[in-house]
């Protein structure tokens, strides 16, 4: 299990956020895709922040309230984001999520490119993978 690694299950095309979309099509974006949140990349892929369910309900509460105009992603998002590369070991990020809370990373390149995210539900189907070839090959611990 040591040799996979986060390319093998991460999502090479994942939901984005721009950082000027506004956020009433943000939050469409991320109730049609089911997931919790999201990165925001810049006209050139690079990551430039992370924008999740809880950044845009208070904002969205308020403009729904008072029929207000909402904000743009960049006043919402969080700049400062917990990143994988694509050659990190499963492992290493599994270990990483029980001590870290984002349910999401993404992936990026040397160059802080965008290239894909991996979730916490990518690392549980890379486990249950392993598992499988573990009872498969006969690798498992029997019960004494």
């Amino acid at each position: 299990m040591e040799s996979i690694s986060v390319k093998d299950y991460m999502n090479p095309r994942p939901v984005t956020f721009g950082p000027e979309m506004g956020i009433e099509q943000a939050i469409n974006r991320l109730l049609e895709s089911g997931l919790t949140g999201g990165p925001v990349v810049d006209a050139q892929g690079k990551l430039v922040g992370f924008l999740s369910e809880q950044d845009c309900l208070a904002q969205g509460l308020s403009a729904s309230y008072h029929c207000e105009q909402m904000a743009q992603v960049s006043e919402l998002m969080r700049p400062e984001v917990l990143t994988v590369r694509p050659d990190t070991s499963i492992i290493e990020l599994a270990q990483q999520m029980t001590q870290q809370k984002p349910k999401i990373y993404p992936v990026i390149d040397d160059g802080g490119r965008l290239i894909g995210t991996i979730t916490r539900r990518d690392v549980l189907r890379a486990i249950q993978a392993n598992l499988r070839s573990c009872f498969v090959h006969g690798k498992a611990n029997q019960p004494r």
